[in-house]
């Protein structure tokens, strides 16, 4: 979402902006993990793309490894973006994306597969609705919670008053 969207502080300067092709390359790389994951039952798999998810919402898109390899390899290759969109909602989206694939990986290492395997579905699900249509669940709930904490804020201040 470009700057200044709905949901955004206008109090607190947006971060840095990223390429939003960025993202969409990484949920690509996500989704062929998490289907291999769902074929194989593996657990250390789905540990590594919880590694994956938690550098990107702890450090940062840029320097999550799927980040770094599409600034590497794939940005070379294409034109500027064509506008750059605030880091917040995709870095909320990785530590949803962390959520899942925890507790998928405690599923499939415990013996509770159908956990590991309903777990790793429901996040193959969001990745998918990135990789191909270019929308962002996690990034949608982290504008659902930004415009409810406004509102539930400005409905405390107008009963102090």
């Amino acid at each position: 979402m470009p700057f200044g969207s709905p949901g955004t502080s206008r109090t607190t300067p947006a971060p840095a902006g990223i390429d939003p092709r960025g993202p969409r390359f990484a949920a690509i790389l996500t989704s062929v993990v998490l289907a291999v994951v769902l074929v194989t039952g593996s657990g250390a798999l789905l540990a590594a793309q919880a590694a994956v998810f938690a550098l990107g919402a702890l450090l940062g898109l840029r320097f999550s490894p799927y980040g770094l390899l599409y600034r590497r390899l794939v940005r070379p290759r294409l034109g500027p973006p064509t506008g750059l969109e605030d880091e917040r909602p995709p870095r909320f989206a990785q530590a949803v994306g962390l959520a899942f694939a925890v507790v998928g990986t405690v599923g499939y290492l415990c013996g509770a597969l159908w956990l590991g395997a309903a777990a790793t579905a429901l996040a193959l699900a969001a990745a998918f609705l990135n990789a191909a249509f270019g929308y962002c669940l996690g990034c949608e709930v982290y504008l659902l919670v930004v415009r409810g904490r406004a509102r539930v804020g400005g409905a405390s201040a107008q009963a102090r008053s």
